[in-house]
């Protein structure tokens, strides 16, 4: 079985991105950041998920991005939006300043140090916040930069990229889902979420994961607060 790195972040689209890669006959390394998180219950549903779809290693990695701020998701300052959608064309205080691009190159490490050609991540550019580090163009110009900056793309076979919820409603990541296999109850996508897990059922996040099972027509498990 050939290695990737597969992002993981406890949330329901990685959980989903975790078990595509398995199908499609991967060794799942599941990567985790600790970035200065308000809440850790995200990494608390990663190390179920990780386990529960069978990725053969998981490791957390911390970065300090809460020293910088500049996010709800990072500064205790900043109130997470509750019930209100984003302005058009506005991106949220809940984007996380460099956050993907920062996720993705320590992914591009481990899998360098593992040998593996392919990098899968959750961004989504149908139901999701608006932020910018979600669209299909940043995945593309992040897998140039890996290819110009690492030695498995100058001297190897190069780095692939994979982002397969993509162009994906939420409705049709939770019919994926559950084709595979995935147990949504171990996931946490909140971003208010309390220490134990359970969602406000309020924020953007929320909102969104609700809509995707209402139209999916599936169970929604989510424990709310």
């Amino acid at each position: 079985m050939k290695n990737a790195v597969v992002l993981v972040s406890g949330g329901m689209d990685s959980a989903v991105v975790l078990a595509i890669a398995r199908e499609r006959g991967f060794a799942v390394h599941a990567l985790s950041v600790r970035y200065g998180q308000r809440h850790t219950s995200e990494l608390e549903a990663a190390a179920r998920v990780a386990r529960a779809m069978g990725a053969v290693a998981h490791k957390t990695v911390g970065v300090d991005l809460g020293s910088i701020g500049g996010s709800a998701l990072t500064d205790a300052g900043i109130d997470v939006p509750m019930d209100q959608a984003p302005g058009d064309g506005e991106i949220p205080v809940t984007y996380v300043p460099a956050r993907n691009t920062i996720m993705l190159s320590i992914a591009l490490g481990w899998a360098e140090v593992l040998g593996a050609a392919d990098i899968f991540c959750g961004v989504n550019a149908v139901d999701y916040s608006g932020y910018p580090d979600c669209r299909p163009e940043f995945i593309e110009a992040f897998e140039r930069l890996a290819n110009l900056a690492t030695r498995a793309g100058v001297e190897g076979a190069g780095i692939r990229v994979h982002a397969p919820l993509q162009h994906l409603g939420k409705d049709d990541i939770v019919r994926e889902g559950v084709r595979l296999g995935v147990d949504f109850a171990d996931t946490v996508s909140c971003y208010a979420a309390d220490a134990a897990g359970k969602a406000c059922g309020h924020c953007d996040a929320c909102r969104l994961r609700a809509a995707g099972f209402d139209a999916a027509g599936v169970a929604d498990p989510t424990r709310y607060a």
